[in-house]
């Protein structure tokens, strides 16, 4: 059972670099052409730069399958191509400046606004219509209801701009060196809030609306009627049954948030000027940054993969049904 998940995952692996390959040729028009003329507008190119982008990207003399070889060598050693952009640096050092960045923000407020809001969820779904639903519930709803970039946006407003309490953009102070002080540590925290209330306060309302509603629909199934029937403790029933059960669609999503992770917040990064993945990615689409691009896609697809892979496993663990056919 898992070698046939695996072996579907590099399947699907091997189609996403390939996709990756065979697209940006595709395209219509001549992606070398526009990164030679970006480039000519810069510094003046040379016959053999001009040779190199072309095979990159189209134009080459070379058939496609062996176009299709280099590029899998060039991937086996870590060469993802020259960014337009950020030229002459190569597109796997852009991407080492903002992973890190993108990783400990929307990574950390991913799992925070997944733990909170399933705990909620299940809270306000196994009594539902108590106090504590009728506030938090319709509440979630209407904030739910408000556009990602908005609530960013009246966030900036409020605290950054008005009251003034915290900055309005980028990842630190500029007048303060990267490294492990406090100096930079405090004012990298202090440039997150904004960005990590944004990311926690919209995720969090999905999370909790929907296992609030797989909450309801499962405490009213036999096995969970059964273990009440039979006097077991009450937290017993919500976690080891109930809950159990019921977070099993939220474990698919968060997979899938998870992998999403690398693609940074794109409209929480640019609102707040984040120098994270998001930012970098919206950066390569305005310039036609084409390897940063395929680079960036590259990256998010292989985590997503990684990512689902990991929750099927997981599903094997919590969900014993799924073993069945084993």
């Amino acid at each position: 059972m898992l070698l046939r998940r695996l072996g579907f995952y590099l399947g699907a692996a091997w189609a996403a670099i390939t996709l990756n390959f065979v697209i940006p040729r595709l395209m219509p028009g001549n992606p070398a052409d526009v990164i030679i003329n970006q480039l000519q507008q810069k510094q003046r190119v040379t016959p053999t730069q001009i040779t190199q982008v072309h095979r990159l990207f189209g134009g080459d003399s070379r058939p496609l399958w062996q176009e299709y070889f280099r590029y899998w060598g060039q991937l086996a050693h870590g060469n993802l191509g020259i960014s337009v952009t950020f030229y002459p640096s190569p597109v796997l050092n852009v991407i080492k400046t903002g992973f890190l960045w993108t990783v400990l923000l929307v990574g950390i407020c991913t799992v925070l606004a997944f733990v909170i809001g399933t705990a909620l969820g299940i809270v306000t779904g196994w009594r539902p219509g108590r106090r504590l639903d009728s506030i938090l519930t319709p509440t979630s709803l209407f904030v739910h209801a408000v556009p990602y970039f908005w609530f960013a946006l009246i966030l900036a407003l409020v605290f950054g701009f008005k009251l003034g309490w915290l900055p309005l953009g980028g990842g630190m102070d500029p007048n303060v060196s990267v490294g492990f002080t406090w100096a930079f540590i405090s004012s990298a925290i202090t440039h997150a809030i904004l960005p990590a209330v944004t990311i926690v306060g919209t995720s969090i309302n999905g999370w909790l609306i929907g296992m609030r509603n797989m909450m309801i629909t499962t405490v009213n199934e036999d096995y969970v009627l059964l273990a009440k029937g039979k006097g077991l403790k009450e937290r017993r029933v919500i976690f080891s049954y109930a809950a159990r059960n019921a977070i099993l669609p939220n474990i698919s999503s968060f997979a899938i948030s998870i992998g999403m992770v690398v693609g940074g917040s794109l409209l929480t990064e640019m609102v707040f000027n984040y120098p994270g993945l998001g930012n970098l990615f919206s950066q390569a689409v305005a310039n036609l940054d084409y390897p940063l691009m395929q680079a960036l896609f590259l990256l998010i697809s292989l985590t997503v993969l990684a990512a689902n892979f990991i929750a099927d496993s997981v599903y094997v663990l919590i969900d014993p049904r799924t073993r069945e056919g084993e």
